[in-house]
């Protein structure tokens, strides 16, 4: 098998992605979009694990009902990076932002979501 051709149990029509799915399906603001996923993940993972309801946790998070079921749902565009740290406060996660040299040397740094 050439260098080019597909593995013999791939799929056809199926591509390996990157690490960003927006950047794959070629949405602008690529990198805060995957950011704002990984929010929305950790708020999504907080809520089920402390067993709230969509009301309990928007009522605990400040926000009106429908925005939280929205940002649940992926549908995240219209809120800030502030709004979306402010709600994990508020469901009692710490957060720490740490400001440092990229790790390559190609122009730009990046930004990663680590959950600790």
């Amino acid at each position: 098998m050439s260098a080019d051709a597909a593995p013999e149990n791939a799929m056809p029509g199926i591509e390996e992605g990157s690490t960003n799915v927006y950047a794959d399906l070629g949405f602008a603001d690529t990198d805060e979009m995957l950011i704002k996923a990984q929010f929305a993940s950790k708020i999504a993972e907080i809520i089920k694990r402390r067993r709230l309801t969509q009301t309990a946790a928007a009522k605990l998070i400040g926000l009106p009902p429908p925005k939280l079921s929205g940002l649940l749902r992926g549908q995240f565009r219209g809120m800030s990076d502030a709004k979306m740290l402010a709600c994990l406060t508020r469901l009692g996660r710490d957060m720490r932002i740490v400001v440092g040299p990229a790790r390559r040397r190609t122009g730009a740094g990046r930004i990663e979501v680590l959950s600790g």
